[in-house]
């Protein structure tokens, strides 16, 4: 039998790491002829050991037909910690294989945050079904969670926490730690709080251990803590997370009442998702992948390629203006696409910078005028330098001074502009609160080949004809 998943030994050379994680594609090709002959022992042999995040990359790499066979296969054994792992097309269909019973059961059995996201990306019109076969507890849990906003911190809430009286001593925490049966699979802290339930602080594992039996838990406590509103923004939870090097915090309602925590296993999450949104936006994909269907991939890319031909044909129309120069000096036709390429992507390796900087809050209204100011120095000094080889390619090409000359001066100018929009474009669209990762890469390609076609014609238009 093919090893499933690669891996390499830890005395391995560094240089072959590269390659260290993920399904062999032999084992995949293994486990589909399997299913093709409808030999289910050896399928459920193959994928026993699978670590579910290798299962579900499995899921994802088998054709639909496939991946239903093998749900159906292993329904009895399916492991239900691989649908938080999964795509949401593929986890359609694994949902759909399942049936609503099986998969509300699956529901059960993942810790309150991972659940409430699996529910929330189920179509609306099918969560009902779902929820229907749910537990009371668990439906009232999961539809409390999902009455916050997509994108705050109520959707992130573990439940499952470990809660003690101020009053207590660690040996009665320990004790208490020992003997329970409801406790979170994993947990690094333990929140100590006062009668009305509202956390006073925390104590860190490693603390608890090293204390003795009769110290009361308010003496060790860690008053020093970063309490969360289930309203806020995902983005600012992962930032704080961030900056405070947290690894867990705690979730408070209004009056101030423990209601759960966040742990950093789901702001890794969060802050994958959202550089992986913000990348899928600049290239104006939307929010499609290599599982959606065909034309939903169409639909996602429409808008943006639509508005993209817009902002193409103004472009044509400021060569159109300058027909008659064109046509007396056939040259400029073949090298004004170069002035207005080398302006698109010196202004996208700023655009790009700009917009991750905004997410991050590494750029704000404090420090924006001296970016500017940098991105337009190293704009300028790009342009001199690429100004120099457009020229002598001009001259070496068509043998005419002047023409490298204007190439050379257009340069330096659509450089100059690319940097200074490429920041200020984003920092534009953040204070009036659009997204600049939606935007910006639109605004950003006509500014920069409008000014580039109209600069070198323009020039070339005054100085040689």
């Amino acid at each position: 039998m093919v090893q499933a998943v690669r891996h390499t030994s830890v005395n391995s050379d560094p240089e072959s790491l590269d390659d260290s994680f993920g399904l062999h594609p032999a084992f995949v090709d293994e486990v589909d002829d399997a299913l093709v002959n409808e030999d289910k022992d050896r399928v459920r042999k193959l994928v026993s050991d699978l670590h579910p995040a290798d299962l579900a990359d499995l899921l994802e790499h088998l054709e639909p037909k496939q991946c239903r066979s093998l749900v159906a296969t292993l329904k009895d054994q399916f492991n239900p910690e691989v649908l938080p792992e999964l795509d949401e097309a593929v986890r359609d269909v694994v949902m759909r294989e399942m049936g609503f019973e099986d998969f509300a059961s699956a529901l059960t059995q993942l810790d309150s945050d991972e659940a409430v996201y699996i529910a929330g990306l189920v179509d609306p019109s099918e969560r009902e079904a779902v929820f229907d076969k749910l537990p009371a507890p668990d439906r009232m849990q999961i539809e409390a969670s999902l009455e916050y906003g997509e994108d705050t911190a109520g959707r992130l809430i573990q439940r499952e926490l470990v809660a003690v009286p101020d009053y207590w001593t660690v040996g009665e925490t320990i004790d208490y730690l020992r003997a329970a049966t409801s406790l979170p699979d994993e947990f690094y802290v333990v929140f100590v709080v006062d009668p009305r339930h509202r956390p006073v602080g925390l104590v860190e594992l490693n603390k608890l251990v090293r204390s003795g039996r009769p110290v009361l838990m308010r003496d060790i406590v860690n008053p020093d803590m970063e309490l969360i509103s289930p309203d806020m923004d995902r983005e600012d939870v992962a930032y704080l997370f961030r900056q405070r090097d947290l690894v867990t915090a705690p979730v408070v309602e209004g009056s101030g009442r423990l209601i759960g925590q966040i742990t950093i296993d789901d702001i890794v999450d969060v802050i994958e998702e959202e550089a992986e949104e913000d990348i899928f936006k600049l290239a104006g994909v939307g929010d499609s992948n290599l599982y959606s269907a065909v034309l939903e991939i169409v639909r996602s890319r429409m808008t943006w390629l639509v508005l993209n031909m817009i902002t193409a044909v103004g472009a044509s129309m400021v060569i159109g203006w300058f027909q008659p120069t064109i046509e007396k000096l056939v040259a400029l036709a073949v090298l004004m696409p170069i002035v207005a390429s080398m302006g698109g992507n010196a202004g996208a390796q700023t655009l790009t910078v700009a917009v991750r900087s905004l997410a991050t809050k590494d750029l704000d209204s404090s420090n924006a005028a001296r970016i500017i100011g940098k991105e337009m120095l190293a704009g300028l000094i790009n342009g001199l330098l690429f100004a120099v080889i457009a020229a002598v390619v001009a001259y070496i090409w068509f043998e005419d001074l002047g023409l490298g000359l204007v190439i050379g001066a257009a340069m330096i100018i659509n450089l100059l502009v690319a940097g200074l929009a490429g920041i200020t474009i984003p920092i534009a669209l953040d204070k009036l609160n659009i997204d600049p990762a939606t935007s910006s890469a639109v605004f950003l390609t006509t500014l920069t080949d409008v000014v580039g076609f109209f600069t070198f014609l323009a020039l070339a238009a005054y100085f040689l004809l």
